[in-house]
């Protein structure tokens, strides 16, 4: 594993478990110590490999580690993906799946990189993910706030649209705080079926 990638994973995982692993849990389950009869391979491998070239570690560059910014995007990335496959539901989401992580997932990615272009790292770290996707027919999927204020920056919705002799539609769009959330931002479309589809977040038939 390239080590700007090996670290970037260790910085990763260790952001989102909040500490209760620490980096050096990590490092070892990506690779765990090495045993004796291992050491006696990596040996035997290099003594047949001798003519390889060989770049001493202690030269290498070093990377460094993940921005706060990089960080608040990797999480809010996962956590939105997460909301949007709770809100869908197993009725839903087995569906859409596919063509949402192609399709929508990204733009909403692309989105919130954008808005968080307008904020500094220090306000950056006064937003978070709402933790509840809208049910039943809500549009919410999830929305970007400021925890001190309550204030929503950007909400992430999706609505079903009837299109006659076509069939039912899910629309996925956007709203922000700049027009008071006025102005319809669309993401894309996904065909559902002819048939109504069950309501968001519908766990039991």
């Amino acid at each position: 594993m390239k080590r700007w990638l090996y670290k970037s994973a260790v910085a990763i995982i260790t952001f989102f478990t909040f500490g209760l692993v620490s980096p050096y849990q990590v490092m070892h389950a990506i690779h765990p110590p090495v045993g004796q009869d291992t050491k006696e391979n990596l040996l035997d491998e290099k003594a047949v490999d001798s003519d390889d070239e060989y770049t001493p570690v202690v030269e290498e560059e070093e990377e460094s580690p993940l921005s706060y910014r990089e960080r608040f995007l990797a999480e809010t990335f996962l956590i939105g993906e997460q909301k949007a496959m709770e809100k869908f539901g197993p009725k839903i989401a087995p569906v859409i799946e596919n063509e949402f992580q192609q399709v929508i997932l990204p733009k909403i990615e692309e989105t919130i990189r954008e808005i968080s272009d307008q904020f500094s790292d220090d306000q950056l770290a006064d937003l978070t993910v709402s933790e509840v996707p809208g049910g039943g027919v809500s549009e919410k999927i999830f929305h970007i706030y400021h925890k001190e204020t309550g204030r929503d920056i950007i909400r992430f919705h999706v609505r079903r649209e009837l299109k006659p002799l076509e069939g039912y539609w899910f629309e996925f769009h956007y709203h922000t705080y700049h027009d008071s959330f006025q102005t319809h931002y669309e993401l894309g479309r996904i065909f559902w079926d002819k048939n109504t589809p069950p309501n968001w977040n519908r766990y039991y038939s």
